[in-house]
């Protein structure tokens, strides 16, 4: 394949990638990112972690998961926790709050996702689901 060619097909899923984010910013008024929104949806699935844990899961530096979490803790949707058998040892974990705004960032990610993939005739979103599919097995 033509180098020119890869580049495009990068370059457009940047695009459609950066698309729906900006998309799902003007519609979720919660003066959170995507990030806070991964950070908690990492702690909903897995339970309370620790930061360190969690930085390194979703590829972040340990400064910038702090940041992101003093203004979870902040909003009240983590909240820290110590460790009972060592106090050194501090865990976030997810508030009732955290959970209701990782399902409504879900469903309105969920919308943009659809409205998106509506363009596509029936054929198209199978070769897309093919092509993902055919991407994501290990080489």
């Amino acid at each position: 394949m033509k180098e020119q060619t890869i580049f495009e097909i990068i370059h457009n899923m940047d695009k459609v990638t950066n698309n729906l984010i900006i998309q799902w910013n003007k519609i979720f008024y919660e003066n959170l990112g995507v990030s806070h929104i991964l950070v908690l949806g990492h702690i909903m699935e897995n339970g309370k972690s620790r930061p360190s844990d969690i930085a390194r899961v979703l590829g972040l530096t340990p400064p910038t998961l702090t940041h992101l979490s003093e203004k979870l803790v902040q909003k009240e949707l983590a909240i820290r926790l110590e460790d009972k058998s060592d106090r050194r040892i501090i865990y976030l974990g997810i508030t009732d709050k955290g959970i209701e705004i990782v399902k409504r960032a879900n469903i309105e990610g969920q919308i943009l996702r659809k409205n998106l993939f509506e363009k596509l005739t029936d054929e198209e979103r199978l070769q897309l689901l093919n092509i993902y599919k055919k991407l994501n097995t290990p080489s």
